[in-house]
């Protein structure tokens, strides 16, 4: 394909929706990747929906005119699918290779965060070797390289949290110590630059884990917000930098915590390939300016197929 694409040449193309893969998230991948394999077929494309692994990149073979990633966790959202795929000069969905692996490790991520005076938690590495650790409860325990709330351990007294640092540390070596923050949980979808409308999410359970992200029907995600106008639209900008910043491109969602005041964001961590679920995120955010399920799939293939004709990768800021 030449030139930049129109709607009339996106109407029916071959996709290939890369889904599963080998981590902690691979059901939630599955899921996802049905949902937007499904979307996609009902818009008129030609779909084929592969699982992939580091072990059997066959997937990668068929041909396509461009390769949606619902894939979620290492080996997926890391860059290393996306590296695999420039290297075929394969279109594909979503953030590049080197934004996606930065996304991917929290540390790197709150760092260059920082850098740019975006705020975040107080935070420490801790480690096997190097368990000694300032931050006193309430903590966040959490792994530097996983998602899905995996393995995430909110720490309310200091038993808990020397607890949770020996078992992660135990299972990822390199851990990261965050303050915690008691506010409001606040979640920020980006859609072509362009933040979503904020969403806050209630949950019965101690935070927002694994089990009521994906499993729990009773989770609450509301867009009637007790904040004051000025403190959302402040944490939709910060959203946009923060994905700026990582160099996001795309889609993405950002994740928030706002003190018990009510006035002051910390961004906690972004999501490069958001869940694209019954229980998601990003879709809820959509439809709430419109965009029904279909259309917002349809927008990521768009993205993707226009930088057939304009290949610069964004450059983050500086």
């Amino acid at each position: 394909m030449s030139g930049q694409p129109t709607s009339d040449t996106m109407d029916n193309l071959t996709i290939v929706v890369l889904a599963g893969g080998p981590s902690h998230e691979r059901e939630v991948s599955l899921e996802s990747g049905k949902m937007v394999a499904d979307a996609l077929k009902r818009l008129g494309h030609q779909v084929h929906i592969r699982d992939i692994s580091p072990d059997d990149l066959s997937a990668l073979d068929e041909p396509a005119d461009c390769f949606f990633i619902a894939l979620h966790g290492p080996f997926g959202e890391d860059g290393q699918v996306q590296q695999l795929l420039e290297q075929r000069g394969l279109v594909y969905t979503g953030t590049g290779v080197d934004a996606s692996a930065l996304a991917m490790d929290k540390l790197k991520t709150k760092q260059r965060w920082l850098e740019h005076d975006l705020p975040t938690p107080d935070y420490e590495v801790v480690s096997h070797d190097q368990p000694h650790h300032t931050i006193a409860a309430p903590a966040v325990v959490k792994p530097i390289g996983s998602g899905s709330s995996v393995d995430v351990t909110v720490a309310m007294s200091d038993e808990v949290l020397r607890d949770a640092i020996s078992d992660v540390t135990a299972r990822y070596d390199a851990t990261l110590v965050e303050q915690f923050v008691d506010g409001l949980e606040l979640t920020v979808g980006i859609l072509d630059e362009r933040a979503l409308p904020p969403i806050q999410i209630r949950t019965k359970r101690a935070f927002y884990d694994y089990q009521a992200k994906y499993i729990d029907d009773d989770t609450e995600y509301l867009f009637d917000i007790p904040l004051a106008d000025n403190v959302l639209r402040e944490i939709q900008q910060l959203s946009i930098k923060a994905a700026s910043i990582i160099g996001c491109r795309d889609f993405c969602r950002v994740d928030w915590m706002v003190d018990g005041q009510g006035s002051t964001p910390f961004a906690i961590e972004i999501n490069t390939i958001p869940g694209l679920t019954s229980h998601s995120l990003l879709p809820k955010a959509a439809a709430e300016v419109g965009i029904g399920f279909d259309a917002l799939c349809q927008r990521i293939i768009e993205l993707a197929m226009q930088r057939v004709a304009r290949p610069a990768e964004k450059v983050p800021v500086r």
